[in-house]
């Protein structure tokens, strides 16, 4: 029994499917395929993602490879009401509301774990975590994670011998975190930082704290757009590659001075502090593109606050130090809250290396130990040759004098 908003909006969350499927051509070959061959028939795949236009394709996806689909939220402010009511109408139990409180989102990750699955996807280890700890009775084929956050919890799992089952990292595809983190990322944290304050993003100071994949992304976007960017980042190498993109390279404490945006993109905690509050200017925009609500301590923010207002949506004021600091989207992922999360076209290879992900679960979890694994390189390479060519790109083909230099070792200098 799904628990969604209202089914009257199925028709407009249809719409938006729909819409995203046109730009989904490398998961429509896979559903197509998956509709002929069934191989995920009979089992039970439980999920914990956003519920967002593209998440609903996978989930037809899956469907359509003879799965028994059940989806929640892992994010209560990414949650599209009208795609939810549409997967529900499509025979897909959903548990997920906008807005709903943290009490609600754990009974909705329960009721998945409800439908005893035999794969799980998550997007930030949550399914797993209950999996490790008030669920461990559950027995589990396998599971997915889609995030670097979620990542970095099952590898942490993994080395402290806590893990119980195989677990595909989906993010270190090549074409997921390549493409995903960096374009997706850096185009939406963007899009939901406009549509949140309406700024003009040329001649601003943009400071964006992380330099993984989603902060290349982010820096990227913002300095096409004419900002000045800071990078912080506490890899060096990663800092140096910063500072030869033309960015300007800083502490946190630093940026924080000069910075009229602040988009924290970490994956951590308390990335920006009480003792970056005490130092930024007046008017100030914070915002989080990393993954939970941790990045920006707001428990800190408001204890030193006087005033704290919803200014307009996704806008609160805090009057902190006589000065306003301005937080986007509560602090939780701004290009889901505030806009409308990564375009479609980006998500296809994501999703993608997450349906083929389930079928090598299924075919492979009895030989499989209790580990993070990635997919084979050929599944990531046909993911992208497949995309390249519906996007009017052209494969290089080596000659065989070619493959046989590279593959030689008694080539040199003649």
């Amino acid at each position: 029994m799904s628990s969604i908003k209202d089914a009257k909006l199925a028709d407009l969350g249809h719409q938006e499917v729909d819409w995203a499927a046109r730009q989904m051509k490398v998961l429509e070959d896979i559903k197509t395929e998956f509709s002929q061959t069934k191989p995920l028939e009979g089992l039970n795949i439980g999920a914990c993602m956003h519920v967002t236009k593209e998440t609903a394709n996978l989930m037809l996806t899956l469907k359509s490879a003879g799965a028994n689909v059940a989806l929640c939220a892992s994010n209560p402010l990414s949650t599209k009401d009208s795609v939810a009511a549409y997967l529900a109408e499509s025979d897909i139990e959903v548990h997920a509301i906008h807005g709903v409180s943290n009490d609600e989102f754990f009974k909705h990750l329960n009721a998945i774990l409800d439908t005893k699955p035999d794969i799980t996807m998550d997007d930030g280890a949550d399914l797993v975590s209950l999996l490790h700890t008030e669920r461990a009775d559950l027995p589990v084929m396998g599971s997915m994670e889609e995030t670097t956050t979620g990542v970095i919890r099952l590898k942490s799992m993994e080395k402290n011998n806590k893990l119980r089952f195989p677990v595909v990292a989906v993010n270190d595809s090549d074409t997921k975190h390549l493409f995903d983190n960096r374009f997706g990322t850096g185009q939406s944290a963007m899009d939901g930082v406009i549509r949140a304050t309406d700024l003009l993003i040329a001649g601003l100071n943009v400071v964006v704290i992380g330099f993984g994949d989603c902060g290349k992304g982010v820096a990227e976007r913002a300095y096409g757009m004419g900002a000045k960017v800071t990078v912080v980042e506490p890899n060096s190498v990663r800092a140096l590659e910063a500072l030869m993109h033309g960015y300007e390279v800083k502490t946190s404490i630093n940026a924080a001075k000069i910075a009229d945006v602040i988009i924290s993109v970490t994956g951590n905690m308390h990335a920006l502090d009480k003792q970056h509050f005490d130092v930024m200017k007046d008017g100030v925009a914070l915002a989080n593109a990393g993954h939970f609500d941790v990045e920006i301590n707001l428990a800190a923010l408001k204890e030193g606050s006087t005033q704290v207002d919803r200014v307009r949506e996704h806008v609160e004021s805090y009057k902190y130090n006589g000065k306003e600091i301005l937080i986007l989207a509560e602090g939780r992922l701004v290009n889901l809250a505030a806009a409308t999360g990564h375009p479609a076209s980006v998500m296809d290879m994501s999703f993608a290396n997450q349906a083929l992900a389930a079928e090598w679960i299924k075919d492979n979890y009895k030989e499989l130990e209790p580990k993070v694994y990635t997919l084979p390189n050929e599944v990531d390479l046909k993911i992208a040759a497949t995309k390249l060519g519906l996007m009017g790109g052209e494969l290089e083909i080596l000659t065989e004098e070619q493959i046989n230099y590279l593959d030689s070792w008694e080539h040199g200098t003649s």
